[in-house]
C-alpha cells in the first residue's frame, strides 16, 4: 500500500508542475486549443487527489462495518475522475464553438508547442509507468490515473501537430474546429472510465480473471474435481474475491474435503493471480457418474463415458453439470 502512495504522490506532484506549464502556455498563445490540454491538466490534479485520498482509505484494515474491506472506494475514485474528464470535455466543446464565432487573436504557437510537447513527453512517460503498476500491484486508480495520463499524452500530441499546422497555414479557425475534435476524444475517455467505475461498483464480472482461473483449472484439474459451478469473482479495490461450488465425491470424509478444497485454493493462488477463494463442498449424485473421472470409485453407478469441458458458460450456472 506504500508503493501506491508514492506512485499517487508522484503523479499528483507531476501533475500540478505540468497544470502550471500548461497553464502559462494558454497565456503566452492565447489559444483555445491550448487551453484544452491545461483544462484537462486541472482534472489530473483533482482526479490524483481524489486517488490519494481512496488508496489511503482503502489500505484500512477490515471492521464490522466493512468486512470484505474498503477497495470499494477505488471504483468510486475512478468514477469522479472519469466524471470530471466527461465535465471538461463538454466546457471545452463549448467554449469551441464559442470560438468559432468569436475569434480571438493567437500567437507565439511555436513556444506554445514546445511546452505542450514536454509536457506531454512527461505525462506519457508517467502514464505507461503507472499503468503497468497498476496491473501488477493490481490497483484500478493507479491504473486509470496511468490510462487518464496516456490519453493526456495524445491530446499533447495531436496538439502539438495542430498547432505547427495553425502556425505555417495561418487558419485560425482551425484553433476552435482542432479543439472541438479534442473535446470529443475527452469525452469517450471519460466514459470509458465511468463505465468502468459503474461495472466495478455493481460487482460486474471479471471475464479475464474467470477466464484465466476455467483455463488453469482445465488444464490441472484433479480426478476428485467432478465439476466446478456458480463461479463468481469480485474485485474489491486490490482484492481479489472468488466463490463456487466444487463437486466431490460423497464418500469423502471432512478432512478428504478440506484437502481438495485447499488444493484448488493452492493451486489458483500459484498459477493465476492472488486471491480469497471460498469454496462450498457439493457432494456427487449418481447422475454425475457419467462424466465423473475418479478411478476405482466404489460407488459409481454407470461407467464414465464423456469428458465435458469446463467453459464459461457451464462454470458460471448454479448448477452441477449433467443438469446443463
Amino acid at each position: 500500500m506504500q508503493q501506491q502512495k508514492k506512485i499517487i504522490l508522484l503523479s499528483l506532484i507531476t501533475g500540478i508542475v505540468l497544470m502550471l506549464a500548461k497553464f502559462s502556455a494558454y497565456f503566452i498563445t492565447n489559444s483555445t486549443f491550448v487551453l484544452t490540454d491545461a483544462a484537462e491538466s486541472i482534472v489530473n490534479v483533482i482526479a490524483s487527489s481524489f486517488a490519494f485520498f481512496s488508496i489511503y482509505l482503502s489500505s484500512q484494515p477490515r471492521d464490522e462495518n466493512h468486512p470484505y474491506g474498503h477497495g470499494k472506494i477505488e471504483h468510486f475514485s475512478v468514477f469522479i475522475e472519469g466524471s470530471l474528464i466527461l465535465l471538461a470535455g463538454l466546457i471545452i466543446i463549448i467554449k469551441s464553438i464559442y470560438g468559432i464565432f468569436n475569434q480571438a487573436v493567437i500567437h507565439d504557437l511555436l513556444t506554445g508547442a514546445i511546452i505542450i510537447g514536454i509536457t506531454g513527453a512527461i505525462n506519457g512517460g508517467l502514464g505507461y509507468y503507472m499503468v503497468a503498476k497498476g496491473k501488477n500491484i493490481p490497483s484500478i486508480t493507479i491504473e486509470a490515473d496511468g490510462r487518464h495520463l496516456i490519453t493526456d499524452m495524445v491530446t499533447s500530441a495531436g496538439l502539438v501537430v495542430g498547432l505547427l499546422l495553425i502556425h505555417f497555414t495561418g487558419i485560425a479557425v482551425l484553433d476552435s474546429v482542432l479543439s472541438i475534435l479534442v473535446g470529443c476524444y475527452i469525452i469517450f475517455t471519460g466514459y470509458k472510465l465511468v463505465r468502468r467505475s459503474v461495472g466495478g461498483l455493481m460487482d460486474e464480472t471479471d471475464y479475464d480473471v474467470v477466464s484465466s482461473v476455467i483455463k488453469m483449472l482445465n488444464e490441472k484439474r484433479g480426478d476428485e474435481w467432478i465439476d466446478v459451478h456458480n463461479f463468481r469473482a469480485q474485485r474489491y479495490g486490490n482484492e481479489l474475491h472468488i466463490d463456487c461450488h466444487l463437486t466431490l465425491p460423497y464418500y469423502f470424509d471432512l478432512n478428504r474435503v478440506h484437502e481438495e478444497v485447499s488444493a484448488v485454493d493452492k493451486l489458483v493462488n500459484a498459477e493465476v493471480t492472488k486471491t480469497e477463494l471460498f469454496i462450498h463442498a457439493d457432494p456427487c449424485l449418481y447422475d454425475c457418474c457419467h462424466y465423473c473421472r475418479m478411478p476405482n470409485c466404489p460407488v459409481r453407478a454407470e461407467a464414465k463415458r464423456e469428458d465435458i469441458e469446463w467453459t464459461l458458460d457451464r462454470v458460471i450456472r448454479n448448477k452441477k453439470h449433467f443438469e446443463q
